[in-house]
């Protein structure tokens, strides 16, 4: 089993395994060479283009796992929404109504982007490491579709509907549900390794409103996955307020991003491995700079399985040495050593107390 899968699985590694979100995107050179070739759907549909660029990143830096490159949109079309991107998603058609909800179609597992399928098994003729698929989670799809896309307000408006139409977000979320792990289970049967499960909006909502809208789908998700025995990630961004209600969902893995502590995270997070955090702004910084964050960082994860990670995307002006520079820290960490240390300290403390 390699580091990752152990560490997803709950191992307290040696050292923590490193990806990074993104990973296979704008900051590098090559990437941008497809992009001048292909647009961004062209990329996503074409498996022999997707595989070439989820292998980029697994080829250039001794990374520990791949993610597949696709957009959490990427569903959605067969389902009958029109999307752009601009470089972000635009909806043609935002969904409002309760017949704007019944008019969206649940294709099943054979009619759900069965491109990406193909993608999958062309990765892992060649991929070195682990491959994670993904999906959104159905409160942040149902967020993009109601708002038409991005949004500079908080997503105000799809606050606003939720509470004026109860009953169609309820469909809309129960039919994303469906759809998500459909997704989700082709994609494990293509054979990635792992998933994880994006819920990019959830921090915008109150616990109230997360635990009425969110956290049933983002459970029906996952436990749906239960049978499949890979290890499940959740990804929650803006989340430290609705970290107890997180705790209880069928993830052996949670993201963290960056504005909360991975030492706050493990005490509410008991028995998880824990993903993330180094701020994605430190990677545009000063090579000592990042150095030294991604050290903290690592301190932090101590206590429990780790694996490390961004705590949200790589930013597009990220330099691709700076990366080098982050891999070969983690790398070089020895967790268990500094766990000793750290034993040690405490010890002399008591001592002279």
């Amino acid at each position: 089993m390699s580091i990752f899968l152990d560490a997803a699985s709950g191992k307290d590694t040696q050292r923590a395994p490193i990806w990074i979100m993104r990973q296979a995107g704008r900051y590098l050179s090559e990437y941008n060479a497809f992009k001048e070739r292909y647009t961004f759907w062209e990329m996503c549909r074409n498996p022999e283009v997707t595989a070439e660029i989820t292998l980029l990143p697994v080829r250039r830096f001794p990374l520990d796992a791949a993610i597949l490159f696709s957009d959490i949109m990427t569903p959605l079309a067969d389902m009958g929404a029109e999307i752009e991107f601009a470089p972000g998603p635009v909806v043609a058609h935002p969904v409002r109504t309760l017949a704007d909800v019944r008019r969206l179609r649940v294709p099943g597992p054979e009619g759900t982007a069965p491109f990406v399928a193909d993608a999958v098994r062309a990765v892992r003729e060649q991929c070195p490491v682990p491959l994670i698929g993904f999906a959104g989670a159905p409160l942040t799809l149902a967020t993009y579709l109601v708002d038409a896309g991005g949004s500079a307000d908080g997503h105000a408006g799809f606050r606003v509907w939720l509470h004026a139409q109860p009953e169609a977000a309820r469909l809309l979320l129960d039919r994303l549900t469906d759809v998500t792990i459909d997704y989700l289970r082709m994609q494990i049967a293509a054979g990635v390794q792992t998933v994880q499960l994006f819920d990019s909006w959830a921090g915008i909502h109150d616990p109230a409103v997360y635990a009425e809208f969110g956290l049933p789908h983002a459970r029906r998700v996952l436990a749906a996955l239960d049978d499949l025995a890979v290890p499940r990630i959740y990804f929650a961004v803006g989340a430290h307020h609705l970290l107890d209600q997180i705790a209880g969902l069928p993830a052996e893995v949670v993201g963290v991003d960056w504005r909360t502590p991975l030492s706050v995270a493990r005490r509410a997070l008991p028995g998880r491995t824990l993903q993330g955090n180094l701020d994605p702004a430190v990677l545009v910084s000063r090579p000592d700079a990042l150095a030294d964050r991604a050290r903290a960082v690592l301190r932090e994860g101590l206590g429990g399985a780790h694996i490390f990670n961004l705590g949200h995307g790589i930013r597009p002006d990220t330099p691709v040495d700076h990366v080098q520079r982050l891999v070969e820290t983690v790398h070089a960490f020895d967790r268990h050593a500094e766990a000793d240390k750290d034993k040690e300290v405490d010890k002399d403390k008591k001592v002279s107390a």
